[in-house]
């Protein structure tokens, strides 16, 4: 859940604030009727905004008890009991809740059926289970494919012993543009690199600070982690706002060959429905 207002609605020393806003409207609109289908998609956003377990700030936190006591009052007023079942195609199955201990197993899936199908869900008991649904499918990446973000992805080189062509040895800077278009917490931007290859930066025997001193960074997000790892660079963002920052980072090519790349994913952890992906190119490395 964000607001347009967001930036300017930061204003702790007068006890007021965005997690106010959205605890405050969440209890505003409970005997709403035309919010009722919204109100549970309200309480997800609400418990978005949480960091580290609890909102910014004292009355914030003090107006999230208030709501979430009085939503819970209404959709969760009755422990869930008895059996819930999925299926899709000819596959199906069930899980048998225990009172309010009952807890479904991760990872549960229901393989893809060879025609169209429906998903059928059924709640056979007391109570109001919640159910999140998400399709998971391996399928090639040909356009860039946004769903909260969207990410631009450019090389250029640094250092390169045959202008307009790519050999072992040589050093290429990496530009990543994001567009957020909500502001969300806790972002990782993950993007591969050529097998063999080293995102230099990380302060070892046989790096190059020299190679790195162009690397550009802008907009208003600090990462909390950085990892350059052999099979790619990521970025941990705790809070990303709505707009454009730009990732650059610097790769030395090791070995030749040419090397097919995964696609460049931007991701909300914590909610993964917003993300973005975007196609990389087969990158040829000449010996």
């Amino acid at each position: 859940m964000g607001f347009s207002t967001e930036k300017s609605d930061a204003l702790w020393w007068l006890m007021v604030s965005a997690d106010v806003n959205a605890n405050r409207l969440l209890l505003a609109l409970m005997d709403a009727p035309q919010w009722q289908e919204d109100l549970p998609r309200l309480a997800t956003g609400v418990l978005g905004r949480m960091q580290r377990g609890h909102w910014n700030t004292t009355v914030a936190n003090a107006w999230g008890v208030l709501a979430l006591e009085r939503f819970a009052r209404r959709f969760e007023a009755a422990a869930v009991t008895g059996t819930t079942t999925a299926a899709l195609g000819g596959e199906r199955f069930g899980h048998t809740w225990a009172g309010d201990t009952g807890t479904t197993p991760f990872g549960r899936r229901l393989p893809w059926p060879p025609a169209r199908a429906g998903l059928a869900l059924r709640h056979e008991g007391a109570g109001a289970p919640w159910v999140t649904v998400a399709s998971i499918a391996a399928i090639p990446l040909a356009t860039a494919l946004s769903s909260g973000y969207q990410v631009a992805r450019s090389v250029s080189p640094v250092q390169q012993q045959t202008p307009g062509r790519w050999s072992r040895g040589d050093v290429a800077r990496v530009r990543l543009a994001i567009d957020a278009q909500a502001d969300m917490t806790w972002v990782v931007v993950s993007d591969p690199i050529p097998a063999g290859s080293t995102v230099l930066g990380r302060g070892l025997g046989g790096d190059s600070t020299l190679a790195t001193a162009g690397e550009r960074r802008q907009g208003a997000v600090w990462p909390a982690f950085e990892e350059r790892t052999f099979e790619g660079f990521r970025a941990y963002y705790r809070y990303v706002p709505k707009g454009r920052f730009v990732v650059e980072y610097t790769v030395r090519l090791n070995n030749a060959g040419s090397f097919q790349l995964p696609p460049t994913r931007v991701e909300a952890m914590y909610a993964p429905e917003m993300f973005g992906e975007s196609p990389n190119a087969d990158w040829a490395v000449q010996p």
